[in-house]
């Protein structure tokens, strides 16, 4: 009987986890740049001396879908979409890098560009800083220039280029606060190939509907799990019941 509760209790469990995977990735579905979070389960024997019958139910891979979203044409200067693969570096307070497909960029009140949530973005050669009263350019290569506003027109000036980076999608894991890292810590080389469509930002690439599908699905599958667990409970009773009649 317990081999049933075994069962039952951890797909509900492992249930829950993935029901909270999509309503994150619902959640993001307006969110430039968020890749989808992946869940799926498989079943572990436990080890033990009379547990072989036994099962846990486990994640079997905690993921992310690396697919391309669309692109949306914003118009704005500090809004920039990497097309095809790549990554956006940013520089953490701790010194260390980290990865985002978000491009919606701003300057900080110190003058560096940075995301909308105040982390700065890499350069090459480090935080790009952005003179005041100037009109940015970005490149595709990642190339940021500036141009005095309010003045005769007068050549542009390169004042940094954002470091592109494209490290393999099975070294990196997403962090809590949603960017993503690699494995061992290490930066990521800046790699030339990585291009960058300026005006524009990446959608999301959550299949709302799809989304919404999964939703309904885990949670009919949840309350099967829990009709196991009640019938494992109607049987155990039963069961006690029929040994007290015989004895």
């Amino acid at each position: 009987m317990d081999r049933l509760i075994y069962t039952a209790m951890t797909g509900a469990s492992h249930l829950l986890q993935q029901q909270a995977a999509v309503s994150q990735n619902l959640a993001n579905a307006s969110t430039p740049g968020y890749r989808a979070a992946i869940n799926t389960f498989r079943a572990v024997p436990l080890v033990g001396e009379g547990l072989p019958t036994r099962t846990f139910v486990v994640d079997s891979t905690s993921g992310t879908d690396f697919s391309q979203g669309s692109l949306q044409a914003t118009g704005s200067d500090l809004d920039v979409a990497v097309q095809g693969e790549g990554w956006i570096a940013l520089l953490m307070a701790d010194g260390s890098e980290a990865y985002t497909r978000n491009g919606s960029l701003q300057v900080g009140p110190n003058g560096i560009l940075q995301t909308l949530g105040g982390i700065n973005v890499a350069g090459e050669d480090g935080p790009i800083t952005i003179p005041p009263n100037t009109q940015i350019t970005m490149a595709k290569d990642g190339t940021v220039s500036t141009v005095p506003t309010g003045v005769k027109p007068v050549p542009a000036t390169v004042v940094g280029r954002i470091k592109l980076a494209n490290p393999p999608a099975a070294q990196l894991v997403r962090g809590e606060d949603g960017l993503f890292r690699t494995k061992d810590g290490a930066a990521a080389a800046a790699d030339a190939n990585v291009t960058l469509a300026p005006g524009n930002l990446e959608n999301s690439n959550v299949n709302t509907v799809g989304a919404l599908v999964d939703m309904i699905s885990l949670a009919r599958m949840y309350d099967l799990q829990m009709k196991m667990l009640t019938s494992a409970d109607n049987n155990a009773k039963t069961a006690e019941t029929l040994l007290n009649i015989n004895s």
